[in-house]
């Protein structure tokens, strides 16, 4: 890869996310995926082949987290930078709460690379919901997308189900029906998974039915060892051996210090219960919980809330008052003294969560000379055996865990050893420069494949490359049959002068299904088109992937009743259901008898009496289609407009029918073939709506003439002079 060449667009979306002293710990969203994220655009914004690096998050505006996080932008250092968008309501959500507005962040991100003027080369997605929004931007810009689970749900969702809670309360509380889903979706499409461990690979990834390994490249973090190298060298301020003394009865003991969001999987929990039960290990060692941060235990989000709740019971349960330390807040500058003052008393650091993708904390505490007891789940294995720093434990069994951490602090030279081998194997293994020399090395195999394969396409497609639709500067969106197609010779011509224009955006407005619409395309040699408007505006698919615009879903299901709405209509007159083929989640399709069909206005009566809502289509004097109120056409192409931040005024539709009317009222182009329905007449007089004199592919033809479309004289249609 050239010098200064790449740009990456990494995405992070929940959780506390700043440069400057990041708050890792302060609720259960705000843990070791931020720190990686940010390292990670700091290393790679500083490697020459990288041109620049935006980490996108979410703003925020809350007072409770304070101003820093409702910045627009700020600096990582070279080349590298945050940046937020706002989407859904300002104040701070926890993640599970983010998913419904997740389309609308899709959108920001369509805008801002608009107007920014340039796409990124990957697009780098961590955890579940920011992969979701990688999965559309992927799909809309034609830019090869990497994910980071972090944390997988399924994973996540069986531990916690071994551990003994219910099926519908973890469910209803993690969202793990919806975040599952798109984590299929994510690696069915993803072009490259990297995970931290081989075990991650297999056994959690491995669990997924679309995931494929060939696909995956195994890269452990690297850590930022300026923090902690050199500890022994260090004194320990006295404010920090003053929030862990003063809970201790005998604080010189050798200490087992833990480190992590006080969630359900980091089994917290499980530890004291461990330490609780086990007097031998008690008279042995102290125990040293840091579990976030709180100033008041009746603020805090309802499952930290729990969590330290619990954790306070057990330690009155076992009356372990004088043993164990469980400070409410540490600052981040703490936390390489803390590894430091356990590793002084002789003590060990411990990992007893459900799962662990990774493990960062780990990495820490071993180049700081304090050895490891961790859960043997996921990335310690890893860790373990590349350092040789200690020893690992099943998360579920208490007395094996209680056994194994008085086993690592009885050998005084076996504690030596493994505090040496820590520190020599996170210098080897898991350096940041290795990390992003590995990282852009997968990135440029990638990209060479990509661009490969695209080229291919492309030479059996058009031949001529044309712009995503989210950077367009125009776009055509016309209606199929007896619009578009009718004319072999008007369509060569008109697929011509599209080849001509790259700037042009190509869509299609059809009342067909998506499978029948690509099948009569195929049959008259069209492409597939940018963007297909399918099932008479009630769905959006991109690309020769037809990827479904999920968020216009979302959108037009407001106040929809299907089987209500279709049980209202079953007994009308001059109605008959069309075949189950033509039947959609949001259409309901009818063969129309005019003679003994209701006027509209009386089946729409028919609908509000029984408090339904729905919009009414009717074409060609033969068909009745009924969507939810917001989905038709025009409803669409205005959405597209919104979507990619493309002006109505740069829209030209062509059509023939009544359901092409609401795409030919308003700011948009419009161009009725002359080969029309007689229900279109009235818009004869219409503002901006031109009627050709030819048919077909011809007429869209004429149409595109007469407004100098897309050429640059065509300011004057802006002006309103057309």
């Amino acid at each position: 890869m050239q010098k200064h060449s790449l740009y990456i667009f990494m995405i992070s979306v929940h959780g506390l996310i700043r440069g400057r002293d990041p708050e890792l710990g302060r609720d259960a969203d705000t843990g070791g995926q931020i720190t990686y994220a940010l390292e990670l655009a700091r290393a790679l914004g500083s490697h020459p082949v990288v041109r620049k690096v935006d980490l996108l998050t979410r703003l925020i505006e809350d007072p409770a987290v304070g101003p820093d996080y409702a910045e627009p932008e700020e600096t990582l250092g070279p080349n590298a930078r945050i940046l937020r968008l706002p989407f859904g309501p300002k104040r701070y959500l926890r993640k599970e709460l983010l998913w419904n507005h997740l389309d609308q962040l899709v959108d920001r991100v369509l805008h801002f690379l608009r107007e920014q003027g340039q796409l990124p080369d990957v697009i780098h997605s961590h955890y579940a919901d920011a992969g979701y929004v990688g999965y559309q931007l992927s799909q809309l810009l034609g830019v090869p997308q990497i994910h980071t689970g972090h944390s997988l749900g399924r994973c996540k969702r069986q531990r916690l189900l071994e551990s003994g809670r219910k099926a519908s309360a973890i469910d209803r509380q993690f969202n793990f029906t919806r975040r599952i889903e798109a984590e299929e979706q994510v690696l069915e499409h993803a072009a490259l998974i990297i995970t931290s461990t081989t075990q991650e690979r297999d056994e959690q990834y491995g669990a997924y039915q679309r995931f494929d390994p060939k696909r995956c490249l195994v890269l452990p973090p690297g850590i930022d060892f300026s923090r902690f190298a050199g500890a022994s060298l260090k004194a320990v301020d006295p404010r920090v051996r003053f929030m862990v003394d003063r809970f201790l009865y005998e604080p010189y003991k050798p200490m087992i210090l833990t480190l992590s969001r006080p969630g359900p999987r980091k089994n917290l929990l499980a530890l004291i219960e461990a330490y609780g039960e086990d007097e031998a290990l008690q008279q042995r060692a102290n125990l040293v919980i840091l579990a976030g941060h709180r100033s008041d235990l009746r603020e805090l989000e309802e499952t930290q809330a729990a969590v330290i709740t619990e954790l306070l019971l057990a330690i009155d349960r076992y009356d372990l008052y004088g043993k164990v330390a469980l400070p409410k807040r540490h600052a981040q500058e703490d936390v390489p003294q803390l590894y430091r003052f356990a590793a002084r008393h002789g003590g060990v650091f411990v990992n007893p969560a459900l799962t662990e993708p990774f493990g960062l904390t780990l990495l820490e505490a071993a180049a700081s000379g304090l050895p490891i007891v961790a859960t043997q789940d996921g990335g310690p294995k890893d860790i373990l055996a590349n350092c040789g720093n200690g020893l690992l434990i099943d998360p579920l069994d208490k007395k094996a865990m209680a056994a194994t951490l008085r086993e690592a602090l009885s050998d005084t030279q076996q504690w030596k050893a493994w505090s040496k081998a820590g520190k020599r194997g996170v210098v080897q293994h898991y350096s940041w420069p290795a990390h992003v020399e590995t990282y852009l090395k997968g990135i440029g195999r990638l990209l060479h494949r990509t661009r490969k394969t695209r080229r291919r396409s492309l030479a059996l497609a058009s031949g001529l490359e044309r712009s995503p639709l989210p950077l367009a500067q125009w776009a055509l969106i016309s209606d199929i049959d007896n619009t578009l197609l009718g004319d072999r010779k008007g369509l060569s011509e008109l697929l011509e002068w599209l080849t001509g224009k790259p700037e042009v955006g190509f869509g299609i407005a059809t009342g067909r299904t998506v499978d029948s619409a690509v099948k009569i395309l195929r049959h008259w040699g069209v492409r597939i088109p940018d963007v297909l408007v399918t099932a008479v505006g009630s769905e959006i698919y991109y690309g020769q992937n037809l990827t479904r615009d999920e968020g216009w879903s979302h959108y037009i299901r407001h106040l929809w009743r299907r089987d209500d709405v279709a049980e209202a209509i079953r007994n009308l007159p001059g109605l008959k259901l069309q075949k189950r083929a033509e039947q959609r989640e949001f259409k309901l399709s009818y063969l129309v008898d005019p003679g003994r069909m209701p006027h509209l206005v009386e089946i729409e009566n028919c609908l509000r009496e029984r408090r339904l809502h729905a919009n009414l289509i009717y074409s060609h004097n033969e068909f009745l289609d009924v969507l939810p109120l917001r989905a038709s056409k025009g409803h669409a192409v205005r959405y597209l407009a919104y979507k990619f931040g493309l002006p109505l005024e740069h829209f030209l539709v062509a059509g023939d029918s009544g359901n092409d009317e609401e795409m030919m009222v308003g700011d948009t182009l419009g161009v009725i073939v002359s080969n029309y329905s007689e229900e279109l007449e009235h818009l004869r007089e219409g503002h901006r709506v031109y009627f050709a004199s030819s048919p077909h592919a011809h007429g869209v033809l004429e149409g595109i003439r007469h407004y100098r479309f897309a050429d640059s004289i065509a300011t004057e249609i802006e002006g309103g002079d057309i």
